[in-house]
């Protein structure tokens, strides 16, 4: 929200300087974001006297003009602008000046053989208006080589603030002088919005409503007035150079006056030029209609959004934005201007699916005043009168307002018991008194109503809110915490505490984490096992962001192709996050899921001299798996590791952890080729997925202590056994046959050699594997080795249905 602040005065009797203005409005939760000068950009603009203009020999329409820019020297100028003359007191840019409304920079030249320095310039080439029929003309007693803004006057302090979306009242300046006031910087002036007397009839009856009973209906009260008559134009300098200093293009003083009236008082309006409306105008929703708006681009407005429209077709979208055919131009005679109060919610579902971000949508969706909308009018009438003449017609008004009507039991102690601050009931009521708010009652409670511009207001804590910051933010007393007497109790919760020790582990094995959109499209949803119709989002964002995500691989992936098309195809990315299945709290589930692409492995990737680095692949997968499984206090060694990938997985490739076929850990794979061509990524990608909701509890009481540490001073004992078996036998079976065998003695088993072949049987393989023994008491034997080892033997054989390789 910008204003300037000779506008914040008009409604503000202050003698506050500007820094303290600057400094209050943060003070009282209106943050500002930027000071700025309105006429920085034309400082090296100066005013000049043309102390001659001749005709230029070589060209008719140009004169050689000498202009003195208070230099102390007259410089030579080309000027092709048919008032320049001798005698003109005028507006000069210096070679190397920057010429706004021509984006150039002017510099010195030859012009048809004579020397141009500079360059006497238009309204237009400073962005003041489009007027660039000729140069600026200034009174004969203008003073030389003055910065043109000091001299105009534009010049003014801009303050730029934010809004948090409840506060609608602040969208005009004057709620926000309102502000300024309740904090004591000076005193709110009341503006005159009495009734305008009428002329008589209006030849616009009051818009008829053609809503259906089921249809949304945006539209709560339609206020109109048919002004005859008028006579517009360019706006007066005092408007043009207002709206100019916050960012708005002057266009002619109806719609000037439009624009005012919504950034002066949070009011906005619209004007239609009367003779352009054809027949009966009417409130109603859309029917799928293309409509034109004054931005230049056609919408195909659907029947959610409501339109004020005519016999033709829709002449405004409501709330948002005015069409083309109907707008007022400098030609217009006859104008009816507008001023309605509409539902919030339905004006920011309309501005979302149209993609319109308009100043008036701005304000609506935030709850705009609706006591306003019959004074607006009046408002908004007497300005036209003033500004442009004409004849007002009685007002034609249709439905109702909504008002909130809000009454709050504010205890007077709440202040203090919230926000630490000794503020006493007669400056309590002040304070709120000065907002708008009305206090009723003597004793320690007492009731509030709420105005009708605070509809974000309604319990006791909002009013301690309103009271806070008037008083100061900077007021409220900071006290330390109280020193505990013993250890805190943990404050996290398991899912919590599960959230960060995963992202610790991911990130030491190198892992970039990742914060991606909770929104898909369609098309991916389904293809990672979503899609449901209860999941898709009745007002999406965009139109590749449709349904709530099912897994959090769709969002790393599109990472990893962003990454690839810069030329990054090397990449380790993780996210922890909710996932969705259904739209009950049941369905809302936390994972970790990670995935490298390429070469990026856990010991790096790409080229090194020392070595080639290997493409990732499923065991990549299997081991961050496995790493973030064990922070979490979960032994891989003791799940079950089942070969049945997931649905995006490579088949072969891929598996899944589970305690039990109901109750599912996590998934690992490669990533399917045809999945991985669906995010154009060329290279393989292995990704794993953890359920951390899946995950035990864990006790709230050990039920055992752990035993000590005992580290035995016995050599241990490692002895290599190699077995036949069938191909469809997992490795995991003989470890866990072999751990099984004697586990007082074995204390590590690992796989170290797979091979197959003709000399093994056709669909066999040989799985070699070392035991380590470790003995307790004594030094083991040759024949209690030999006892050991054939347990092993057998418990494998007996496992896998494999023999001892000879």
């Amino acid at each position: 929200m910008k204003f300037t602040i000779s506008w914040l005065k008009d409604h503000l009797e202050t003698t506050a300087s500007n820094a303290e203005i600057i400094d209050t409005l943060t003070m009282i939760g209106l943050e500002v974001e930027d000071v700025s000068d309105s006429g920085a950009a034309l400082k090296s603009f100066v005013t000049a006297h043309v102390v001659s203009a001749e005709q230029h020999p070589n060209a008719d329409k140009l004169r050689v003009c000498k202009v003195d820019a208070g230099t102390g020297e007259l410089i030579d100028v080309v000027c092709g602008a048919p008032n320049a003359r001798t005698g003109l007191k005028s507006v000069f840019a210096f070679a190397g000046t920057y010429i706004p409304g021509k984006d150039i920079t002017i510099g010195k030249g030859n012009i048809r053989g004579q020397v141009s320095n500079g360059m006497l310039c238009s309204n237009a080439e400073l962005e003041l208006s489009d007027d660039h029929d000729g140069i600026i003309e200034l009174p004969e007693d203008a003073p030389i080589g003055v910065p043109y803004p000091d001299y105009a006057g534009i010049d003014e302090v801009v303050i730029d603030i934010g809004l948090t979306p409840n506060r609608g009242d602040a969208t005009g300046v004057y709620g926000i002088a309102r502000d300024l006031a309740a904090a004591g910087l000076g005193t709110l002036k009341a503006t005159d919005m009495s009734p305008v007397a009428s002329k008589g009839a209006s030849p616009i009856a009051p818009l008829p409503h053609e809503f259906a009973e089921s249809e949304p209906k945006a539209i709560r009260k339609f206020a109109g007035r048919y002004i005859a008559g008028i006579k517009n134009g360019p706006s007066p300098d005092w408007l043009a150079q207002r709206l100019r200093a916050v960012g708005l293009r002057p266009i002619n003083a109806v719609v000037d006056i439009t624009n005012l009236v919504s950034l002066g008082w949070g009011r906005p309006l619209h004007a239609y030029d009367a003779a352009k409306i054809e027949g009966q105008m009417v409130l109603r929703n859309a029917r799928g209609e293309a409509f034109e708006a004054l931005d230049n681009k056609i919408y195909t407005l659907d029947e959610t959004m409501t339109v004020i429209a005519d016999d033709k077709g829709p002449l405004c979208l409501g709330g948002i934005i005015g069409g083309t055919r109907s707008g007022v131009t400098e030609e217009t005679v006859d104008v009816f201007m507008e001023c309605a109060s509409w539902d919030p919610e339905l004006i920011a579902q309309s501005g979302r699916k149209t993609g319109i971000i308009s100043d008036a949508r701005y304000r609506l969706e935030r709850s705009v005043d609706p006591a306003l909308t019959e004074p607006g009018l009046e408002l908004a009438t007497r300005l036209v009168l003033e500004l442009c003449g004409g004849e007002p017609m009685e007002p034609a008004i249709s439905g109702e307002d909504v008002f909130p009507d809000t009454v709050v039991e504010f205890p007077l102690s709440e202040t203090a018991r919230l926000t630490g601050l000794d503020v006493s009931p007669d400056r309590v009521e002040d304070i709120l008194g000065r907002l708008g708010f009305v206090m009723e009652g003597d004793g320690p409670v007492r009731h509030v109503t709420v105005p009708s511009w605070r509809p974000d207001v309604t319990i006791k804590a909002d009013l301690v809110e309103e009271v806070m910051r008037i008083v100061g933010v900077d007021r409220v007393p900071v006290e330390p915490l109280p020193r505990l007497s013993g250890v805190a109790p943990k404050m996290l919760t398991p899912i919590q505490n599960r959230r960060r020790i995963v992202r610790r582990t991911l990130a030491a094995r190198g892992m970039d984490e990742a914060m991606t959109w909770s929104f898909i499209s369609t098309d991916l949803a389904q293809a990672f096992g979503g899609g449901k119709p209860e999941l898709r989002l009745a007002n999406a964002i965009a139109s590749d962001m449709t349904d709530m995500r099912p897994s959090l691989l769709p969002g790393l992936l599109m990472g990893a192709a962003r990454n690839g098309n810069r030329g990054l195809d090397d990449v380790a990315l993780f996210e922890v996050g909710q996932v969705f299945f259904s739209d009950t709290p049941e369905g809302q589930r936390t994972h970790a899921t990670g995935i490298r692409t390429g070469t990026c492995g856990i010991g790096g990737a790409g080229r090194h001299w020392q070595g080639k680095a290997e493409k990732v692949g499923v065991y990549d997968a299997k081991a961050d798996l496995g790493a973030a499984l064990d922070a979490l206090g979960v032994d891989i060694d003791k799940v079950q590791v089942v070969s049945e990938p997931a649905p995006w997985s490579h088949p072969g490739r891929g598996g899944r952890i589970q305690l039990g076929p109901k109750l599912i850990l996590g998934w690992f794979g490669e990533l399917h080729p045809a999945m991985a061509a669906k995010f154009d990524l060329g290279g393989p990608v292995a990704a794993f997925e953890i359920d951390l909701d899946a995950l035990p509890e864990p006790r709230k009481k050990a039920t055992r202590a752990k035993p000590a540490l005992a580290l035995s001073t016995l050599q241990p004992v490692r002895r290599d056994f190699a077995f036949v078996v069938g191909t469809d036998v997992e490795a995991a079976n003989i470890l866990r046959a072999a751990r099984g065998a004697e586990k007082a003695l074995v204390t590590e088993v690992t796989i170290f050699d797979v091979f197959s072949g003709a000399h093994v049987g056709e669909g066999n393989k040989s799985v070699a594997i070392e035991v380590t023994l470790q003995p307790r008491d004594k030094t083991l034997t040759d024949e209690e080795i030999e006892a050991v080892s054939g347990k092993i033997v057998a418990a494998v054989e007996k496992a896998t249905g494999g023999v001892l390789r000879g």
